[in-house]
């Protein structure tokens, strides 16, 4: 894992590289990822955006959150395999009919908040600080910092992303819905927060029987995650049926 955020944006400009070069569909959520990560970089360094309260521990956070998604993308890339909601997600890069950028970013962040998050959290966050009260409304209250750096980007990775589209991705409704996509995402990513930390909790208590009933919940979540991402990724108007269904997924008594 890297020891770093310069290090990390390293690691992901060298895998977007070739991806941006072959056109691969999966670009597209790893190049809003990269300018994200930098975002982050710059808030903990210069906060211009009210800053973290604790900023050692949301740079180890944020880089075994990352780290997660870097290594699903690798293994990908090595065998054609990855976990869970990743396996769907990274299977429909190329699909027929063709998927437009926008869906691929949004498979990404569904897969990458759903299913990796919950986990990251876990890995920085120790069983006896989810149990103290003081410790999880600091910690809850820089992953909601991270949420509004994200819907700051909201506007610029929109141009971004529509640079990159063919005619005919976005729908005339498309279009006129853009404004409310926008509020939309902000949305989603408050509703997806409240269950990453209902599911992170679940994570919390099944480690505490010990390894297997830990892998059990992973096991769930993921399966729960890739159904989400699989529903994403079927035709018709993706922000409609997230509006429907919500962005966010919740294992059994979460």
């Amino acid at each position: 894992m890297e020891t770093s955020i310069d290090g990390l944006l390293a690691r992901m400009d060298a895998l977007r590289a070739p991806m941006v070069t072959s056109n691969d569909e999966r670009r597209h959520f790893l190049s809003v990822y990269t300018r994200t990560t930098a975002a982050v970089r710059d808030e903990l360094a210069h906060p211009s955006l009210g800053g973290f309260v604790d900023p050692a521990w949301t740079e180890r956070w944020d880089l075994a959150f990352a780290e997660l998604y870097l290594e699903a993308l690798e293994r990908w890339n090595e065998d054609g395999t990855a976990p869970g909601p990743w396996q769907v997600a990274f299977s429909l890069a190329g699909s027929q009919p063709r998927i437009p950028p926008i869906r691929h970013l949004l498979l990404g962040m569904n897969a990458h908040i759903n299913f990796d998050l919950p986990q990251a959290l876990l890995a920085v966050i120790t069983d006896t600080e989810f149990d103290d009260p003081t410790v999880i409304e600091r910690r809850a209250t820089d992953h909601a910092h991270i949420d509004a750096i994200l819907g700051s980007r909201v506007p610029e990775e929109d141009r971004l992303l529509q640079a990159s589209e063919q005619p005919g991705d976005r729908t005339l409704i498309d279009r006129l819905m853009t404004p409310f996509n926008r509020r939309a995402t902000t949305r989603f990513l408050k509703e997806s927060r409240a269950k990453v930390w209902r599911n992170a909790s679940a994570l919390s208590l099944a480690r505490r029987d010990g390894p297997a009933p830990l892998r059990a919940r992973v096991v769930e979540l993921g399966a729960l995650s890739a159904g989400r991402v699989a529903d994403l990724g079927r035709s018709g108007n993706v922000i409609r049926r997230l509006a429907r269904d919500g962005f966010g997924v919740l294992v059994d008594g979460a």
